[in-house]
């Protein structure tokens, strides 16, 4: 079992910056990949970022590439996602999930983040 729960989101101008935080409990942190999801209302749940296991991969979905950057700190049980250049269509709402089996069985509540123009 993994608990994860998010923090760090809020509300942000165009142009500006956010880090996000998920922290992970139960199962030992450094033994599984870990990815971060974001929510638009209305909209399916999409892939923002991936980092393996070991943190030597990293993987992002073309929009964020350049502007996001994933990372993990397993000395602390947490993930994290730098949120550089912010756009409006950044807005939603953020969930880490934590992959164990190779697929993501965990996911956290969610942190919400809006972008305004």
């Amino acid at each position: 079992q993994v608990q994860l729960v998010e923090s760090g989101g809020g509300l942000v101008q165009a142009g500006g910056s956010l880090r996000l935080s998920c922290a992970a409990s139960g199962r030992t942190f450094g033994t599984y990949a870990m990815g971060w999801f974001r929510q638009a209302p209305g909209k399916e749940r999409v892939f923002v970022a991936r980092i393996s296991w070991s943190g030597a991969d990293t993987y992002y979905a073309d929009s964020v590439k350049g502007r996001f950057t994933i990372a993990r700190d397993d000395a602390k049980s947490t993930l994290y996602l730098q949120m550089d250049s912010l756009r409006p269509d950044d807005s939603g709402v953020y969930y880490c999930g934590a992959a164990p089996t190779g697929t993501y069985d965990y996911w956290g509540q969610g942190t919400q983040v809006t972008v305004s123009s």
